[in-house]
Parts: structure tokens; sequence; C-alpha cells
């Protein structure tokens, strides 16, 4: 795979579950659930499913920054 977007990370899905017309994978990330909103498409095209290596690819033109108080 080559992708021009940096910020990738991979994981494995650990649930998809299917709506009316949009999928939720969830993907573990070193011990973070990083949740994606999809087409069920998709999803269907992917292969996606538990236990399934996948990447979450991140594009945002912001990212904001918190601290704790």
């Amino acid at each position: 795979m080559k992708i021009s977007a940096r910020n990738r990370l991979k994981g494995t899905v650990t649930e998809v579950t299917l709506g009316a017309t949009t999928a939720h994978v969830k993907i573990n990330v070193g011990g973070s659930i990083l949740t994606a909103s999809i087409t069920n498409e998709a999803a269907k095209e992917l292969g996606l499913a538990a236990g399934k290596e996948a990447y979450a690819v991140i594009k945002a033109s912001d990212v904001m920054v918190a601290v704790d108080d």
C-alpha cells in the first residue's frame, strides 16, 4: 500500500457493525480502540472482519490539542 497520508495507524479489527447504510469499524491500535464510520459497501469490499489487520488513516486539516487542568 502506498498512500500520501502521514497519519496511518496499523491495528486489528475488533468489531464490524453494519447499519442501514453505514458500518462502524472498531480497530485496536496498541490497546486503544479507534472507531471509523464507513459505508457498508466499503466494509464488504475491504473484507473487514474481527481479527483482520487494517490501517486507520486519519486525514484532517485541523488537529486540536488539549490538556487537563
